[in-house]
């Protein structure tokens, strides 16, 4: 059984098609743990409508506002399945997204993988861009920068035992998967683009500043390294993820 994590956050404007997208699976063995943080929306009544259709579907809550590690551990302890899989309330998977995934874990017997993905816009309409995966991901190149789009990956509890995030408010599904690979070996990546990121207007990923500024806390304070070696990876990341990352990104040519 795979354990899909949702945080949510006043997602009402988006998580009927997040989770519409993983009941529409066609693998079906799946529980969806969906984490609500002291919504003030209709979050919560959304969920509770789905969960009384389907008994997969399970809503945790928090008590105040805790951000989305805490969700995110939060669901992680509470999953029953064998393989842990993640997907934000306000973005989506492709129905074969599951199935491809289990299917490979299984026959190359790999503690994880993760896959291409493409972008829309906030309020849904396609960007025409894709996000490639690399075909093999080692912890040295993800330390480098984040290649693991957190939507896209699934990692085997049965294997490694479940991997939590650092109680750090951004950047935390970075360090998840440094620890999945240090613990499970290298990821494979499917070239197939299997899942669909909504880019919203205030996301940390649009944040340049704040970004640095948490990818600084992940080498210091999250993996130890020194003051003046998280400097020096830094600079590092920086060419990484600004002149070799970008690569990544490929235009989705528009039908006519």
């Amino acid at each position: 059984m795979v354990s899909v994590i949702m945080p949510a956050y006043n997602a009402e404007a988006f998580i009927a098609d997040s989770i519409q997208s993983v009941i529409a699976q066609t693998y079906p063995n799946w529980e969806l743990l969906v984490i609500d943080d002291a919504s003030s929306d209709k979050t919560k009544e959304i969920v509770k409508g789905f969960s009384e259709k389907d008994k997969r579907i399970k809503l945790l809550g928090n008590d105040s506002n805790l951000g989305t590690h805490h969700s995110r551990n939060k669901g992680i302890k509470a999953a029953q399945g064998d393989l842990i899989a993640f997907l934000d309330a306000d973005d989506q998977w492709k129905p074969w997204k599951l199935y491809r995934q289990v299917k490979i874990l299984q026959e190359e017997r790999i503690a994880a993988c993760f896959s291409s993905y493409e972008l829309i816009s906030e309020n849904g309409d396609p960007l025409h861009k894709k996000i490639e995966a690399l075909p093999r991901l080692s912890y040295e190149k993800l330390l480098k920068a984040n290649y693991v789009g957190n939507l896209t990956g699934i990692y085997d509890a049965q294997k490694i035992g479940k991997i939590y995030c650092p109680e750090i408010s951004k950047r935390q599904d970075w360090a998840l998967w440094l620890k999945v690979i240090e613990k499970g070996g290298p990821m494979t990546g499917i070239e197939e683009s299997l899942a669909i990121y909504r880019v919203r207007k205030n996301s940390i990923s649009r944040n340049k500043l704040e970004m640095l500024k948490y990818n600084f806390r992940i080498y210091h304070e999250v993996l130890g390294y020194s003051y003046f070696s998280s400097l020096s990876k830094m600079l590092v990341f920086l060419n990484e993820q600004f002149f070799v990352k970008s690569r990544q990104t490929k235009i989705i040519a528009t039908e006519k």
